[in-house]
């Protein structure tokens, strides 16, 4: 059994992604099922395998603790630790090939509180893979696009697990991403869009980030996906593939 945690910032498609995803996997004739970890989804665009909304009602901890809806969330991301046996027996019962883990909305709910990594490392399988996605929109300026490459270092950083980079919705952002997608593979761009920002202390501050990241290989090779026309899916399969399986293709 092989998990596959997908998170990544506010807004960028994690549970599309799951849902398309596993559907595409489906296809192939692999054996996978989702796993949704947000207790305060409204709605999904998939029926998940294991649900944790059916072990941790986040009204029933407003009206008990008197909590507001962010003080029940947080309250309700570290009580899904304690379901973690619940969780592994129930994957066990499936015994799938791979699980898409959907994480939180709110992605420090899961990944800065000690029970994202408890969880992530305490569900037992053959191998683990985290899958960060952002979209254009949160990388179209050279400031966004350095904030973010240090916010999916953090992730990288905190969980300690092979890792991923996806730039999604590059169907509703296809000139956004063509940028994006040139800074990440010609870094002298980057450095030529720094140099019109016209605070020095500001331009100093960001070219000796970026050139310390890109050196200590924290500006990742993003891949272009959309989850709505499945552009890309053979790429992050292989990417996942070489993570897991030395190449060994999961499209099969």
């Amino acid at each position: 059994m092989f998990y596959i945690f997908v998170l990544g910032t506010a807004g960028s498609g994690k549970s599309l992604f799951t849902s398309m995803f596993k559907q595409w996997l489906q296809e192939k004739e692999w054996n996978v099922i989702a796993i949704n970890l947000d207790p305060g989804a409204e709605y999904l665009p998939y029926t998940p395998e294991i649900d944790v909304r059916t072990m941790i009602d986040i009204h029933e901890l407003m009206d008990r603790y008197e909590l507001g809806p962010n003080g029940a969330l947080i309250l309700a991301s570290d009580l899904i630790s304690t379901k973690l046996g619940e969780i592994q027996e129930q994957v066990e019962e499936e015994r799938p090939d791979y699980i898409i883990v959907d994480t939180p909305g709110q992605m420090e709910l899961f990944a800065y509180r000690k029970s994202g990594p408890f969880i992530v490392h305490g569900l037992r399988g053959e191998g683990k893979v985290i899958v960060f996605l952002s979209d254009p929109w949160m990388l179209n300026t050279p400031e966004n696009f350095l904030s973010v490459m240090l916010l999916a270092s953090s992730v990288r950083v905190r969980f300690k697990l092979p890792f991923l980079h996806l730039l999604s919705k590059i169907d509703v952002a296809k000139e956004e991403a063509k940028k994006v997608m040139k800074w990440c593979y010609n870094p002298r761009l980057i450095e030529e869009e720094l140099m019109r920002i016209p605070d020095g202390e500001n331009y100093l501050m960001y070219t000796g980030l970026y050139r310390y990241m890109l050196k200590k290989g924290f500006i990742y090779k993003l891949i272009p996906m959309s989850s709505v026309t499945r552009y890309g899916f053979p790429d992050v399969s292989a990417a996942i593939s070489n993570l897991f399986k030395g190449g060994e293709e999961m499209a099969g």
